[in-house]
């Protein structure tokens, strides 16, 4: 679960509750005419946008807004560098029974392709046509929240422009001004909420969320086609490591530092001998 989206959702349906309640009663900001403008017309205007098995699928696509399922890239290089040993020790037809840590389909498919004996630059086409699919398939339930967040507003104003031409019309019913005040106003906020709250943080973090595991991927294509080369397990750690910045290079190096044995570390904290009481003596 990822903490960040939830606290992050809570968080401002909360604050923006309590303001309302802070104010006074907060069913004034409830109107369902307003909501169904709002709403239904957002919703209206992606299926006329998208087809409906887009639109179906966008649910499990969400989901990963909110569920954390991608392997550390700490994890992913070890998985590899574990892989080239085996692959240096018994072949690469060891692969195939391989452990896993890292239980990943992708990787699953390139180490097939590996035992397969495909030639290195189909490897690579395969791998990278894969990768394609799957950023061309996150992007899809991205672009389905934008364009939800381009149209909420647009509907909520909408709604304004049917609650001022309800308003206008009844100036000389002041028991009307009332509701088509309140329709006018509702809309534009329920559109702000529904666009700046829900989609667009949603397709933001649904970006981030293909960028790391598009680059996740990537590690494990380029790992795989290294040991396909027959490169050392210590030459596919260092291929791997380019891929992080600096920051992250510098951070593994420490760890490594950090594990160094205890007596070594004693060692270099004995103290000198006290030279100057046997010159005394």
């Amino acid at each position: 679960m990822d903490l960040a989206s939830v606290t992050g959702l809570l968080l401002g349906i909360i604050l923006i509750f309590t303001a309302i309640a802070m104010g006074g009663s907060a069913k004034i900001f409830l109107d369902l005419p307003s909501l169904l403008i709002t709403m239904g017309g957002t919703f209206a205007g992606v299926l006329i946008n998208y087809s409906l098995s887009d639109i179906m699928g966008l649910l499990s696509v969400i989901r990963n807004a909110f569920i954390v399922r991608l392997p550390k890239i700490q994890d992913v290089i070890e998985q590899m560098v574990r892989l080239a040993e085996v692959a240096r020790k018994d072949g690469l037809l060891a692969l195939e029974t391989a452990e896993l840590t890292t239980r990943d389909e992708f990787l699953v498919k390139g180490i097939q392709m590996v035992v397969d004996g495909y030639d290195p630059d189909t490897t690579r086409q395969m791998m990278e046509t894969e990768l394609t699919a799957l950023e061309s398939r996150h992007a899809l339930g991205q672009r389905i929240l934008k364009t939800m967040a381009s149209l909420a507003p647009a509907f909520g104003m909408i709604g304004t422009l049917i609650g001022l031409v309800q308003m206008l019309r009844n100036l000389d019913s002041p028991d009307k001004i009332g509701p088509g005040m309140a329709v006018a106003l509702l809309t534009s906020l329920y559109g702000s909420l529904w666009a700046n709250l829900v989609c667009n943080p949603l397709a933001g973090k649904l970006e981030l969320r293909s960028e790391q595991e598009v680059f996740a991927k990537v590690l494990m294509v380029e790992g795989l086609l290294a040991i396909q080369k027959g490169d050392s397990p210590r030459l596919v750690k260092e291929k791997l490591y380019r891929f992080l910045s600096p920051r992250k290079r510098n951070e593994e190096a420490e760890s490594i530092i950090g594990q160094r044995p205890q007596k070594e570390n004693e060692a270099q904290e004995k103290p000198e001998p006290d030279i100057s009481r046997e010159v005394a003596v």
